[in-house]
């Protein structure tokens, strides 16, 4: 067999090998059509490469890749790579410090060996791709990979914290999960001190420790859900729920979820929850909607709608 086959066979081995959690030599030889013989000196040759396979023993076992000490090449098809490329060239602009420039170093490289039809793919689709976003800000990576860790390993984190009243405190926690919106990045996290879970911008928090105190996880809210009720409503004077005349789906288009919580409704119709600490400025924001639109709750936007309402009259006279 030529030196050619034997590198294409031993690709075909690293493509299979992700596709299930593990392969019985006799499987992989039948895929490949080799004898497991063949399979064996495969597998070494990928362990030679740096690719972590594993082999395990008995009933059920087989070969699995697995983690390595060092990261091996990869191995993509074209939609694999398609997705790669894009994704690096978003994450380029993003709000992780740090992640730019790395990004734009691991597209560098992908570029350079992405034949060309996927390329000009890449390309096509950048050149047609606008990014509409506000200025974000920009989390430390080490900080986001310590907390993940704490997530993941449920252990307690302990932590500096500046409210909205700028005043650090210390803050001892169990975290759930991280959540961002596109421009920051939040934690829920159990706070042990007030007894409570708790929403935390991670651009507040100062001298992130993990502790060695691991914690039994807690029956929870959906974090996504539960950061952005934080987020849209917690930390305004008033909140008003409005019902709106359009599909949920509609209005969630033009709310976005850190500023509104959208409810589903019957007939067509939705409810805005939306927080502001001034009223007028609340109902401005649901007239923009450009619905028919009927107050709930407070009383008093009705009140400041039509105070917005004579306002507008005049300026239109």
């Amino acid at each position: 067999m030529t030196v050619e086959a034997t590198t294409e066979r031993v690709l075909r081995l690293l493509a299979l090998l992700p596709r299930r959690p593990s392969w019985t030599a006799a499987d992989l030889a039948a895929e490949l059509r080799v004898t497991d013989r063949s399979v064996r000196r495969d597998v070494e040759r990928l362990r030679a490469l740096g690719y972590p396979v594993h082999a395990t023993s008995g009933v059920g076992g087989g070969y699995r890749l697995g983690a390595g000490a060092r990261l091996p090449p990869l191995l993509l098809d074209d939609e694999e790579a398609i997705a790669t490329a894009v994704s690096l060239r978003l994450a380029a602009g993003g709000t992780v410090a740090g992640a730019g420039e790395a990004a734009l170093r691991a597209l560098t490289k992908l570029d350079q060996v992405l034949p060309a039809r996927l390329r000009a793919e890449v390309r096509a689709v950048h050149d047609a791709t606008d990014t509409l976003a506000g200025p974000g800000i920009e989390i430390d990576a080490e900080l986001l990979v310590t907390l993940a860790r704490a997530c993941r390993d449920a252990v307690r984190v302990r932590f500096r914290y500046a409210g909205r009243d700028g005043d650090p405190g210390e803050r001892t926690t169990e975290p759930v999960r991280m959540v961002t919106t596109g421009r920051r990045w939040y934690l829920m996290a159990w706070d042990v001190d007030r007894a409570g879970w708790r929403t935390f911008r991670l651009d507040r928090m100062r001298e992130v420790v993990t502790t060695t105190w691991r914690f039994r996880a807690r029956e929870h809210p959906d974090p996504a859900g539960y950061v952005q009720r934080s987020v849209a409503e917690a930390p305004y004077r008033y909140l008003a729920r409005v019902r709106v005349h359009a599909r949920p789906e509609r209005v969630r288009e033009l709310v976005p979820p850190q500023v509104g919580r959208i409810e589903d409704d019957r007939d067509g119709w939705c409810v805005l929850v939306v927080g502001g600490d001034d009223l007028e400025w609340l109902a401005g924001h649901v007239a923009r909607l450009g619905f028919e639109a009927q107050v709930l709750e407070p009383a008093e936007l009705r009140a400041a709608a039509a105070r917005l309402a004579g306002r507008l009259s005049a300026l239109a006279g």
